[in-house]
């Protein structure tokens, strides 16, 4: 009994043992195998994900090359997101107008919301391309294209102004075909449009100027317009009316144009206030001098024919100031500039007693009165008085007092003549040196096409006057006056001041030339003119704003020849600093005429 009992144990125990063994031997043996097809299955996982990522590239790639067909016009169509690549890294636009470089890939990816591992290894091989130098295209086109994004982008900024104002338009023509005094709802509604429209444009020059309630005002405008078209579909009538609208839009455009030159010619001719007030204060201060007080220094040197003779005609004391104080502060020899100072009988008390208050240094100046030449007023008064002309700049005595040198001058054998709207900026005085080859005048030439001092003979002068198309050439070079080397002995010799005389009364029964000293100089001095380099005289700061700062310094004279003078208010602003600093304006009377810098 004891035996079976025993027995018994036993073969439970290997019962017990094989299932408990046999299952986990046989679960290793599986683990096994599952781990290798695991491992072999991750191993196909990885090369599927390869070639996945390898497809959608090849097929990123073929919509690139689809994008990048025009890449010009992409890139200057100025949209946000391509404005905002190049803004952001000017380097990179040449890389996105370039198929073959691989950008437009990423641009691409960029937009579609791929991988940021794109945009790291796109990063990465800039870098690389950088660091060894390799540039697409050279700097200076980099830096173009670049300016013209900018330049676009700019011209984009007003797009909803410009379309709102189109709205506005075509709201206000369809208004015309409503019935006179028609009171309808749509009528109403479109009235309604037009008043919100223009309120919400305002002042606005580009869009960010306007606000969201703008924009929603836009599109309530774009449903009415929808309507007015349904209702009146005749396109022929809008055309019609459009046109109309157009023409008077020109219509009124021509007008404003011409009212805004008859002002500013207006303004050109007529004194400032502060310079009417500068000429009282003056007069009253000369007369309350004695006579022998009235009397400027260094008189004796007025027919010295040895020393260095400028002549300014001129009625306005602040610029004959500017003239004399820029020449002597500029002057080697200021002891030995002498200037003759020719005004008319109402100015000279003023004139005078400004340059008694405020001696140019060394230097000496003479005043004459225009007034006092009796000879000029018995012989040549009547032919000036028949001038035709508006302008009282053109028909006065002190504009036509050029001719007549010699005689205002008989000591004298040379003389440099200054315009008083000229600031002088280097030495003059190598100019009573200058070779003028026989020549009576030297002066810079303006016949040069392109350049905005550019004049031709025919541009001033009737060339169908028989006698002028004998005796004169159409393209002959033309000069300026402004500043003028006169050799006064050669002058005398040839008779000029005779010749000017002809010149005048030839236009007596008929014009000949327009009004003013310019085309009878031309005419006077034809052939006896040598030119000067362009840099002893720079023209156009009184009209031309395009002229270059560097001309302007290197300069030795400056003119503001033009309507827009320095002292006047209309005078262009970016130059004003050039005659402004020969100008005294810590006098008193300066301050007390609120005359300021």
């Amino acid at each position: 009994m004891k035996h079976f009992r025993r027995c018994s144990r036993i073969l439970i125990l290997s019962l017990l043992v094989v299932t408990v063994f046999i299952p986990i031997g046989l679960l290793s043996h599986r683990l096994k195998h599952l781990n290798a097809d695991a491992s072999g299955g991750f191993e196909d996982l990885s090369i599927i994900k390869h070639r996945t990522e390898a497809q959608k590239l090849s097929a990123i790639k073929e919509d690139d090359n689809e994008f990048v067909k025009v890449p010009v016009q992409e890139v200057y169509k100025y949209s946000d997101h391509i404005s905002a690549v190049s803004l952001s890294s000017p380097g990179e636009n040449n890389s996105l107008s370039d198929p073959g470089n691989g950008v437009g890939v990423t641009y691409l990816s960029e937009r579609n919301g791929t991988s940021d591992e794109a945009k790291e290894d796109y990063h990465q091989s800039q870098e690389e391309k950088s660091l060894s130098g390799v540039k697409d295209r050279s700097t200076p086109t980099r830096i173009q294209q670049h300016q013209t994004v900018q330049v676009g982008s700019r011209r984009v900024h007003d797009e909803k102004v410009k379309q709102m104002k189109d709205q506005v338009i075509r709201a206000k023509a369809y208004l015309t075909f409503a019935p006179p005094n028609s009171n309808s709802h749509f009528i109403k509604e479109l009235k309604l449009r037009i008043k919100e429209s223009e309120r919400a444009i305002g002042d606005s020059t580009k869009d960010s100027d306007l606000s969201k309630r703008a924009l929603q005002k836009m599109k309530a405008m774009d449903a009415t317009l929808l309507k007015a078209s349904q209702l009146y579909p005749d396109c022929s009538a809008m055309v019609k009316k459009l046109r109309a609208m157009t023409h008077n839009a020109e219509e009124q455009v021509l007008t404003l144009k011409n009212q805004t030159t008859f002002l500013v010619q207006l303004a050109g001719r007529t004194t400032p206030k502060g310079l009417h007030c500068l000429s009282m204060r003056l007069t009253a201060e000369y007369f309350s001098l004695q006579s022998d007080e009235r009397e400027l220094p260094n008189q004796h040197k007025v027919h010295d024919p040895n020393l260095f003779h400028f002549a300014v005609f001129s009625d306005n004391i602040l610029a004959s100031a500017v003239v004399v104080n820029s020449t002597v502060s500029v002057a080697r020899e200021p002891e030995k500039v002498v200037f003759h100072v020719v005004t008319d009988s109402l100015n000279l008390p003023a004139m005078s007693m400004w340059f008694l208050l405020n001696p140019p240094g060394k230097a000496t100046v003479q005043v004459q009165n225009v007034d006092n030449f009796e000879w000029l007023s018995t012989r040549y008064g009547a032919v000036l008085q028949k001038q035709d002309s508006l302008d009282s700049r053109y028909t006065s005595a002190l504009n036509h007092l050029r001719f007549y040198l010699p005689d205002i001058f008989p000591f004298l054998k040379k003389i440099v003549l200054l315009d008083h709207d000229v600031v002088v900026q280097r030495d003059l005085t190598g100019l009573w040196s200058l070779n003028m080859k026989g020549k009576v005048n030297a002066a810079v030439e303006t016949c040069q096409e392109g350049e905005p001092s550019f004049r031709r003979m025919d541009m001033y002068i009737d060339f169908t006057h028989p006698l002028v198309a004998q005796r004169f050439d159409a393209n002959a070079c033309t000069w300026a006056f402004g500043m003028n080397v006169f050799d006064l002995q050669v002058w005398r010799k040839r008779n000029l001041t005779g010749v000017y005389h002809k010149y005048l009364h030839l236009g007596n029964k008929r014009p000949v030339f327009k009004a003013g000293s310019l085309p009878i100089g031309w005419m006077t001095f034809y052939k006896q003119t040598t030119a000067l380099e362009k840099k002893w005289h720079i023209l156009g700061l009184g009209y031309d704003s395009g002229v270059r700062l560097s001309d302007i310094e290197q300069g030795a004279v400056i003119h503001f020849d033009g309507i827009m003078k320095p002292w006047l208010d209309i005078g262009l602003d970016k130059y004003k600093q050039f005659w402004k600093r020969h100008v005294l304006y810590d006098h008193p009377y300066l301050q007390q005429c609120n005359i300021h810098a």
